[in-house]
């Protein structure tokens, strides 16, 4: 009963979906545990893309159980469009294959409506939010006026929290943002038609967990974005708003520390990242734009350009300390083919000193400097590699820097978009490759 977590290590666009996707054949149960429809997931099974933002991917598996926990914020528009799509690919989703939490967060038209107005209003210092009305909506949860998917069981409970709601949603919508007021009924209605498909997913994802822990089934934890997206230890503010770390599957699944044994940090062969903030490593170069295009480096979700740059250990060493790495997975390999040299952060200078972490304030990131170990590159195509021993003596070195300077086994090496195009180095449900 390895019970394993997946995490990205990063800014999130890791690769965290294919991941997912691979170890879930050694999983009973799929979770996610954090975070809402700002992120997507893109899988390539059989020459299908398949683009997940709230369901488990391990849902394109038919014996596995996927579960949506509490620490999510669920568009229950964007989930049902989700299980809509799913069903036209052939792949069914009845409530014994999903799970929604009863105790999950549910966005709701007010909370889009106040995303997109306070991005209008900033301007140019907008923090580069998807609009999904995430982080709203993380307020209100915290503000303890939230609406709970268990609300949809109970129409009058529902209704009188969105009307206690828009009062003050209204007044700052028109009040503050110069922005067109909602109608209570018109939402409540909406809502209540979704709730009618929406009621039988929801359950106890906690007593669910337990009942699989006590059984002695795997479980899988998967969360979205990066731990650089992290609302506590990220680059904050362009961060997300909740903890993408792997201490948050406990609180956002409702399972005890105890029952997780494994944690899986994703690692992208390069950096990237979607919107504004500090970037040590990005490439405003050629080389920059070779590894954009070739990576196909658009958000799954908003398709929005992904700023690129070199691999940086900086950012991953201090994910390996706040999430406890135990292995390794390394993605988007064959998009550094072709590149003559590669260079890998190992360290950043600011005002003449050299340092191993990423600083909290952005006026010191923002003048650090990397200090790169430069490193051959490969020309060889290494999208048929499946074995460590298949790679160009130029990538093996390559891997085995990161794993030396990041001090953590690999486990998984990606070679290529789809489900085959992978080395497994081991597996942590099995505990080998």
């Amino acid at each position: 009963m390895p019970n394993t977590v997946v995490v990205g290590t990063q800014w999130g666009d890791e690769g965290k979906g294919k991941v997912v996707d691979l170890l879930t054949a050694g999983a009973d149960l799929v979770v996610r545990f954090q975070g809402g429809n700002n992120a997507g997931h893109t899988l390539v099974v059989g020459g299908k893309q398949f683009i997940f933002h709230i369901v488990p991917s391990g849902i394109l598996y038919e014996d596995k159980k996927c579960l949506v926990g509490n620490g999510l914020v669920v568009d229950p528009e964007v989930l049902l469009e989700e299980m809509d799509k799913l069903t036209e690919a052939g792949i069914d989703v009845p409530p014994e294959r999903l799970s929604l939490s009863e105790k999950a967060h549910l966005i709701m038209d007010y909370h889009r409506a106040v995303d997109h107005a306070r991005e209008a209003a900033k301007g140019k210092d907008k923090i580069g939010t998807t609009g999904r009305g995430i982080g709203p909506c993380y307020e209100d949860k915290a503000a303890r006026t939230g609406v709970r998917a268990v609300d949809l069981t109970e129409p009058e409970t529902l209704k009188d929290k969105i009307e206690t709601n828009l009062k003050e949603k209204n007044f700052y919508l028109e009040k503050f943002l110069n922005a067109a007021p909602l109608d209570a009924g018109a939402i409540t209605d909406r809502y209540l038609q979704m709730a009618e498909r929406l009621v039988p997913y929801i359950t106890d994802v906690s007593m669910e967990l337990a009942l699989a822990v006590k059984a002695g089934k795997n479980i899988l934890f998967e969360g979205a974005q990066g731990t650089h997206l992290d609302i506590d230890h990220g680059t904050y503010p362009f961060v997300t708003s909740s903890n993408p770390v792997a201490g948050a599957a406990c609180a956002g699944a409702g399972i005890g520390p105890n029952q997780l044994h494994h944690v899986v940090g994703i690692v992208k062969a390069y950096t990237t990242r979607v919107g504004a903030g500090p970037f040590v490593t990005e490439l405003l170069d050629e080389t920059g734009d070779y590894i954009q295009e070739k990576g196909a480096e658009f958000g799954a979700t908003t398709g929005r350009r992904r700023r690129c740059g070199w691999l940086d250990l900086v950012v991953v060493g201090d994910s390996v300390r706040l999430n406890g790495l135990d292995s390794l997975a390394i993605t988007k390999l064959d998009v550094l083919t072709g590149l003559e040299k590669l260079n890998i952060c190992v360290g950043y200078e600011i005002d003449g000193e050299r340092i191993s972490h990423r600083p909290a304030s952005l006026k010191r990131l923002s003048r650090c400097k990397p200090v790169y170990k430069e490193m051959p590159g490969w020309s060889e195509d290494i999208t048929g590699a499946r074995t460590p021993e298949q790679l160009p003596a130029a990538a093996r070195d390559y891997l085995g820097a990161i794993e030396d300077i990041a001090g953590v086994p690999l486990s998984i090496v990606s070679v290529g978009a789809g489900r085959e195009e992978t080395i497994m180095l081991r597996d942590p449900f099995r505990g080998s490759g």
